[in-house]
């Protein structure tokens, strides 16, 4: 059942959403497959366009000011086969199919570290790819 009728356009869609004081929406992106969770990240408006657009997820990063293409330098891309809102249509679920790894560390998961019951961070899994090797030093 549709709860819609057909948008015109993606941006009368990402008009529909619920967006942060500064214009953003966080993305949760999942595995399509396994369910596991890859990452978090952020979306303005222009990146969600892109990603509805592409197939493949596109970010805001907060720390640099600027859109970006997930997997631009590391080849490790995500390909986006579902997108949900929550309730409140403030939060993003994207279900992909990933490349390599999500996390810029080297891992499948950016959710690779977990902590114990005696408070220690314990690292779970192994890296997938040598990031000095993407990203440089």
């Amino acid at each position: 059942m549709n709860d819609t009728p057909p948008y015109k356009s993606w941006s009368e869609f990402a008009s529909k959403l619920s967006w942060t004081a500064d214009g953003l929406i966080p993305a949760i992106v999942q595995d399509q497959q396994t369910g596991e969770v890859l990452m978090m990240a952020w979306m303005n408006e222009e990146a969600l366009v892109e990603t509805l657009k592409s197939g493949q997820t596109h970010f805001y990063s907060r720390s640099r000011g600027r859109q970006w293409h997930k997997g631009g330098t590391s080849g490790h891309v995500q390909h986006v086969r579902e997108i949900r809102l929550d309730c409140d249509a403030d939060v993003l679920l994207i279900l992909v199919d990933q490349v390599g790894g999500a996390c810029h560390e080297g891992y499948r998961s950016c959710f690779f570290r977990v902590l114990n019951q005696d408070g220690i961070l314990e690292t779970h899994g192994e890296r997938v790819f040598a990031p000095e090797k993407v990203y440089g030093k």
